[in-house]
């Protein structure tokens, strides 16, 4: 299957591509983040991810600008909707890219995540599978998620502290 995989950073996708080509599968890398704040955060996330990148020998399309403004814009007065609308921006974006590029398919590394909700993440996917005529393929990558860690470790890539957003950050150090 030609699948295009979401990346929220570099720890989260070394269990989903270990997964994928243990299946046959070579998945190309997607990068699209506008959530993450602040700045310096985004740009270690994505420096990071680059560096997964050349050592794995990942193929990786970059994304979009640096989205923030808007993001903010979108969630302000509406902070409890916040991951549905984060998911939601990044994954209908997945989806026409991955209609765009040809592509039968389009995942996440989101799902490895224990702290991320599989549920609202799966039919946020579907519908933006729907949306762009292409597949969403799911499944629960968190059994690896700790597994993921010790690797990212080993590698020696950047661990980020929280989810991304200025709300998660907020909440992560208060």
């Amino acid at each position: 299957m030609n699948l295009l995989l979401h990346i929220c950073c570099s720890n989260c996708a070394i269990y989903p591509v270990t997964e994928l080509r243990a299946h046959g599968e070579n998945p190309t890398g997607f990068w699209f983040n506008p959530n993450i704040h602040p700045f310096q955060e985004y740009a270690a996330r994505l420096e990071s991810v680059r560096k997964l990148q050349e050592l794995w020998r990942l193929d990786i399309v970059y994304g979009g600008e640096y989205g923030l403004v808007d993001f903010v814009r979108n969630v302000a007065g509406r902070e409890q909707e916040r991951c549905r609308h984060c998911y939601a921006s990044r994954l209908f974006e997945t989806a026409r890219a991955a209609a765009a590029g040809g592509f039968e398919a389009f995942s996440t590394t989101l799902l490895i995540s224990p702290y991320q909700n599989q549920g609202l993440i799966a039919e946020i996917g579907r519908s933006a599978a729907e949306a762009h005529d292409v597949e969403f393929y799911f499944e629960d990558f968190r059994p690896g998620f700790k597994k993921a860690q010790s690797v990212s470790r080993e590698l020696g890539l950047y661990r980020q502290k929280y989810c991304g957003c200025v709300y998660s950050e907020m909440e992560r150090f208060r």
